[in-house]
């Protein structure tokens, strides 16, 4: 079995908690992302749409680090604090995400870290 790879880049969100991507057997597992921009750690102002747009920035920032892209997307999780912003996440989803889109689950969650209201986590293959 062959050991996992850790994928890091400048460009991505940095926590000592979790690793932001790792690769292993062709397959790219990426950390549930927010939408805060990496040089300031700052959530995004605006709209929920606004942080989805972020959050698949700070994923697609890490996809490329390790080779892969939007276009390779297997599965997307989402997790929104609620489900009236279902449809503006939807929406900034489709603006961003390429045909054939992924197998996607999204579901309601209590809260999120820094008080934000969508986080997204892929797998990819490489």
């Amino acid at each position: 079995m062959a050991p996992k790879q850790v994928v890091t880049t400048d460009k991505g969100l940095k926590s000592n908690l979790f690793s932001q991507a790792t690769i292993h057997n062709g397959t790219i597992f990426v950390s549930g992302n927010i939408g805060i921009v990496p040089s300031t750690m700052k959530v995004v102002e605006g709209s929920v749409a606004d942080r989805t747009k972020q959050a698949l920035e700070n994923i697609r920032v890490v996809l490329e680090e390790a080779g892969s892209s939007f276009e390779k997307l297997l599965k997307m999780n989402i997790y929104l604090t609620s489900m009236e912003d279902y449809a503006a996440m939807n929406n900034a989803y489709l603006e961003i995400i390429p045909d054939p889109k992924p197998a996607r689950t999204c579901v309601c969650v209590k809260e999120l870290p820094f008080k934000t209201d969508v986080e997204i986590e892929v797998i990819a293959a490489l």
